[in-house]
């Protein structure tokens, strides 16, 4: 163990270890959960943007040139991953994020001084001009957005692509339609699948539409919004920065009062994760529906055989992809009630759940993400159409009496219905029985094939 001092006075940390003083008094004080859970994407984050940070104080004469540079080695290094174990915070620790942020202080200066010898002071130096109430919703920005953009929406856009080309060749694909789990009118596989399209296509729209708000840094407030012992232009200079490190377009908040009381961006965003979830599911539950059986269930597609699905019952294969999408999607709805409640604590001028808030919403955004590219690759892909069961499903349905409806009247097309079913034969039959139509006016008027589109 070495010495470490802060302003509490002394505390024994591991030799071993670049973290300092205040980050043992949180590992210490807060034993709850696995180590480690703060997200790896907040801590790359914080290196970026402590990166710019020192440029911005550089560039306006308040840290030297010298400090600047060993400052930028170390937070490279940090932001390659290569110390991740020297992170080891938990999500449950002070609800503003300070631990996290002098976690991120001291292994800085301690990485400046075992590369160079130098010494920088944590606070001082690599925290000069910021406050942990500022600079750690600027990495929760910078991380959400970041995930967002380089995971979440290219994982949508590939699972919506292996749809759409579902969609197309199954255009020709005619089967019964379903309403209130009964039968209803035809319809094409294609027409189906292309639901699943534009489900997708509306939650692409509206993730990416609330990304404005999620761009804004309120990088520069310091403690309460005020920027209280940051020069004029800091803010600016910082984002420019960061900007440039990241190829984003970030900008400085509008209003960084908000930008750290509250986290209204993160409902917004995350508001948006959910419903893509709530059409993930819907799609996941259709598909593992279509396919129930083989034998004794719907069949109508068949999706591919991943692995053994029982270990007692041999050949059975389950729609594992389909449950592995459902409890994703389940998750992020819970993760949305978490943060919608976090959000609502914002006191005065601080909400103190933002490491919580961040890791719900990365959580959210990268289960998703990966659940997408799954699904498309081990589930939609391989799907196959079993043309049998649909043909004998198709001709088996009452509901293509509805095609009588104009020629004989609702009332008489229900009694064919009804004839039909409670005797147990076809609706040709009951037709034909029941003398509203001869042989070949049925065949003309009942054609699958005429009742997908206006007539």
């Amino acid at each position: 163990m070495r010495e470490e001092f802060d302003s509490l006075g002394r505390v024994l940390v591991p030799k071993n270890k670049l973290w300092g003083a205040q980050t043992q008094r949180s590992i210490d004080n807060f034993k709850i959960g696995a180590p480690a859970s703060m997200p790896v994407e907040i801590i790359e984050s914080y290196a970026i943007l402590k990166k710019a940070a020192a440029y911005a104080n550089c560039k306006l004469s308040n840290l030297s040139e010298e400090k600047k540079e060993v400052i930028e080695i170390a937070c490279n290094q940090i932001e390659s991953g290569a110390f991740n174990e020297h992170f080891p915070l938990v999500i449950w620790q002070t609800g503003s994020g300070t631990q996290t942020n002098m976690n991120v202080n001291e292994v800085i200066s301690n990485l400046v001084k075992q590369n160079c010898g130098y010494n920088i002071h944590p606070n001082d130096d690599v925290n000069m001009s910021q406050s942990s109430n500022d600079t750690f919703p600027t990495a929760m920005h910078i991380a959400a957005y970041k995930m967002i953009i380089n995971k979440t929406l290219p994982s949508l856009e590939k699972l919506k692509l292996a749809l759409f080309r579902k969609s197309e060749s199954f255009n020709t694909v005619v089967k019964i339609g379903r309403t209130h789990l009964m039968d209803a009118t035809p319809i094409t596989l294609g027409q189906e699948f292309a639901t699943y399209v534009s489900q997708l296509d509306n939650g692409i729209k509206s993730l990416k539409s609330t990304l404005i708000h999620l761009s804004e840094l309120p990088i520069g407030g310091t403690a309460v919004g005020t920027g209280v012992n940051a020069p004029v232009g800091y803010d600016d200079e910082v984002v420019n920065k960061i900007n440039d490190f990241t190829s984003f377009s970030f900008q400085v908040s509008n209003n960084k009062f908000e930008g750290i009381a509250t986290h209204d961006a993160f409902v917004e965003t995350h508001g948006a994760l959910k419903q893509v979830a709530m059409s993930l599911y819907k799609i996941a539950n259709d598909i593992r529906l279509l396919a129930s059986g083989p034998r004794c269930g719907i069949g109508e597609i068949i999706l591919p055989a991943n692995e053994p699905g029982s270990s007692i019952m041999p050949g059975k294969v389950n729609p594992t992809q389909c449950e592995a999408m459902t409890m994703v999607c389940a998750q992020v709805l819970g993760n949305d009630t978490g943060i919608s409640f976090a959000a609502s604590q914002g006191q005065f001028q601080l909400n103190v759940f933002k490491p919580m808030i961040a890791f719900n919403f990365l959580f959210s955004a990268r289960i998703l993400s990966d659940a997408c590219v799954s699904f498309a690759e081990k589930c939609i892909k391989g799907i196959q159409v079993n043309e049998i069961r649909i043909k004998e499903n198709l001709n088996n349905s009452l509901m293509l009496v509805t095609a009588l409806n104009s020629h004989i009247g609702y009332d008489s097309a229900a009694k064919i219905a009804k004839e039909a079913y409670s005797k147990n034969i076809t609706l040709k039959k009951a037709a034909i029985h029941l003398g509203f139509l001869t042989d070949q006016e049925f065949d003309k008027l009942v054609d699958p094939n005429n009742m997908l589109n206006p007539k």
